[in-house]
């Protein structure tokens, strides 16, 4: 009786998976053993979910190197934080007829607040170039800025080609505009020191190579940058004052937080932490290597992203001659049990860049827990799925 192969999950940049023990085990603590209502009362239950908050937020502040950890809010995912950085602007120091900087390989987390804010607002935006290797061209910022400039946004790593951006560059060269960095692919493989790189707002999710469960994110806000709040109500602080609070992280918490998303965010955030970034990061290299190598091997794939041993993220985006995209992870998933994503990835402009819209790529992003076993298995069936 034959037995079906173990799966291979190669999406992590979608989500990060298997999650780590601690982070389950945590998750299951506080649901299992508290109110998860942090703040809202002064009974044990309560005060243990707050100090669970209390010590993930001291972890991100210590993991991006923010002296304060008040400067960290919390949100439900990075596409939250975004919106509340790029409308939290508007009427602060983002007004109509202002300008903005981003790049041709943002996710629609990104695009779609700003092109609202064209539409809507009067905001003109200008698209930082990308090479044809898919690398921004960090090069061409200077031409690009001018007096009326007030933000500047930045996928530090992109979903799509796995191209990571030279945001200590960018840090350097931004004058007096608002930095904002999404930090979505990049927060838990790649160093990101908020204040050597000058950013001033740091967008993050929990879900992906921070290893915790979805539902979790949050970013940091630099001292003296003020944001319109997104959403307004309790926050258990200021309960006597029917106004939103203005001090952080409260005044963009409103509503019972997702107690159970950041305890484990805390836990994945403890992993990564004790791993070190830098094993992690030459992990995935190493598949990453492994991955491109075997692939320059096959005829009919074209490969997208940063060639030869440039720096990039173990995101690797691809077309088989002749097939569909959809088809490609269809078969890898029925036929192989290998679990990737096919489509333009929420990344429209980036696909534009590289010519593959409207149809986009296969997309491969292997995580920590991937092994090499796990590629050479992604490189059979590839070679199989050209060849038929």
């Amino acid at each position: 009786m034959s037995t079906k192969p173990a799966p291979i999950y190669a999406d992590n940049a979608a989500t990060s998976f298997p999650k780590p023990r601690e982070v389950i085990d945590a998750v299951s603590a506080v649901l299992g053993g508290m109110s998860l209502s942090p703040g809202r009362s002064a009974h044990r239950y309560s005060l243990e979910c707050s100090r669970v908050i209390f010590d993930t937020r001291e972890a991100l502040a210590d993991f991006f190197n923010c002296p304060d950890s008040s400067r960290i809010a919390f949100t439900c995912n990075v596409t939250e934080a975004l919106n509340v950085g790029i409308f939290g602007l508007l009427g602060e120091k983002l007004h109509p007829g202002d300008h903005v900087i981003t790049t041709a390989l943002e996710h629609n987390s990104v695009m779609r607040p700003l092109r609202y804010l064209e539409k809507t607002a009067d905001i003109s935006i200008s698209i930082l170039p990308v090479s044809g290797d898919g690398e921004v061209m960090v090069s061409e910022l200077p031409r690009l800025i001018r007096d009326n400039t007030r933000l500047i946004v930045v996928n530090h790593v992109s979903n799509v080609t796995g191209a990571v951006a030279d945001i200590e560059a960018i840090g350097r060269a931004k004058g007096d505009a608002v930095f904002l960095v999404d930090a979505a692919q990049s927060a838990g493989v790649f160093p990101i020191d908020v204040a050597r790189m000058n950013i001033d707002m740091l967008a993050f999710t929990g879900h992906k190579s921070l290893l915790g469960p979805t539902g979790s994110g949050g970013f940091y806000l630099r001292p003296g940058l003020g944001l319109r709040p997104l959403k307004m109500g309790g926050t258990g602080s200021n309960s006597e004052a029917e106004i939103q609070p203005d001090f952080m992280p409260d005044c963009y918490e409103a509503g019972t937080p997702n107690t159970l998303g950041i305890a484990g965010l805390g836990a994945g955030v403890g992993f990564v932490t004790r791993t070190g970034l830098a094993a992690i990061r030459a992990h995935e290299q190493r598949l990453c290597r492994l991955f491109l190598d075997g692939l320059e091997q096959m005829k009919g794939i074209t490969v997208y992203g940063p060639a030869g041993g440039r720096e990039r993220a173990a995101v690797i985006s691809l077309k088989v001659k002749g097939k569909s995209e959809s088809a490609v992870a269809q078969s890898l998933d029925r036929d192989f049990h290998i679990m990737v994503r096919a489509g333009l990835h929420c990344a429209p402009g980036a696909h534009r860049t590289m010519g593959t819209f409207a149809e986009g790529t296969v997309r491969f992003s292997f995580g920590y827990f991937n092994t090499e076993a796990d590629v050479a298995a992604c490189l059979t069936a590839l070679a199989i799925i050209s060849k038929n």
